[in-house]
């Protein structure tokens, strides 16, 4: 019988099939789906408070991920990589990331790391960059996301962002909360990010 974790697992495959951009179709072919299960112990955060309105918000198509962890937010493990001491703590009672498989994830896997990200409303995730290279997919709407030395951009839900090794980027979210699907690739997938905008503009 699939478990909790399994189920995760197939939603998060879905959400990713229906993704109609070539980077990720490449990105998806070359991820071996049959991973072991790695033993965690659930870890709950603040930003879990806005897993509700985030599943009423999300993509059609990426709705069955979201209301399966807003309704499993609590078996699950959540992660944070910074402190208050890096962005403040109404950044981190805000903030927080799940990582489906990967080296710290529910799934073993050390090639790739893939997940999902929370940031509630009026979060600014300042500028960062890291050695691994980067695909976010946005679930809900209303987010703006900045890379290099550029602007901030308006990007819609389901819109593919793509971050070089070492390229700096942001996001700033609005009124709603932010639920992002990533992938890390080709660097240490369990690194923190630098912050600042020192990396490749």
């Amino acid at each position: 019988m699939p478990t909790i974790f399994n189920k995760l697992l197939e939603r998060f495959q879905a959400c990713l099939a229906g993704v109609d951009n070539d980077l990720v179709r490449d990105e998806v072919a070359r991820i071996g789906w049959d991973m072991p299960v790695r033993s965690l112990e659930p870890r709950v955060l603040g930003c879990l408070g806005h897993l509700d309105r985030i599943a009423e918000l999300a993509l059609l198509d990426a709705r069955p991920l979201a209301r399966f962890v807003a309704d499993h937010r609590e078996e699950l493990r959540w992660g944070q990589t910074y402190t208050t001491a890096d962005f403040g703590q109404s950044f981190i009672d805000n903030y927080g990331w799940l990582e489906v498989f990967g080296t710290r994830g529910h799934f073993v896997n050390d090639a790739v790391a893939a997940g999902l990200l929370i940031l509630g409303p009026n979060i600014v995730y300042p500028d960062h960059h890291h050695i691994a290279e980067e695909i976010y997919i946005p679930l809900t709407g209303g987010t703006e996301w900045r890379m290099g030395e550029g602007d901030f951009q308006f990007r819609e839900a389901g819109e593919v962002i793509h971050h070089a090794s070492n390229v700096s980027h942001a996001t700033r979210t609005g009124k709603e909360p932010l639920m992002a699907l990533y992938l890390w690739r080709g660097g240490p997938l369990a690194q923190k990010s630098t912050i600042g905008s020192g990396g490749r503009g």
